[in-house]
């Protein structure tokens, strides 16, 4: 009587090529650098905050997509993005129906008085 499991098989493991993290080290290193800029021309106001903020998310999501293997692995994706924004979503959502629930009833004591 033959089986089909094969016991022997061997395991398929992928490597990547080390040119795609050089190029993203180029890309991260090009987003400092632009960030790095905005400081040195001096950019005031919304402007700063939107362009420090994009680079931030660039390069946070080049870090977390290359050297985190999240790009090549959606479970991963899944269980390591997912979850934790949606938990921190309903946090804040608390936090905010707090707040309002605070600043309510300091309005409803301090202001009218009852």
């Amino acid at each position: 009587m033959t089986d089909n499991i094969d016991t022997n098989k061997e395991k398929k493991t992928t490597t990547h090529k080390l040119g795609i993290y050089l190029w993203i080290w180029g890309l991260l290193f090009v987003l400092s650098f632009f960030s790095y800029m905005v400081d040195w021309y001096q950019f005031q106001g919304l402007l700063r905050w939107t362009l420090i903020l994009i680079f931030m998310f660039l390069k946070a999501g080049l870090i977390m997509a290359f050297f985190m293997h999240l790009f090549w692995e959606r479970y991963t994706l899944v269980n390591v993005l997912l979850w934790p924004m949606t938990a921190i979503a309903c946090f804040v959502g608390l936090m905010v129906a707090e707040g309002k629930y605070t600043v309510f009833t300091r309005f409803i004591y301090f202001v009218l008085g009852e």
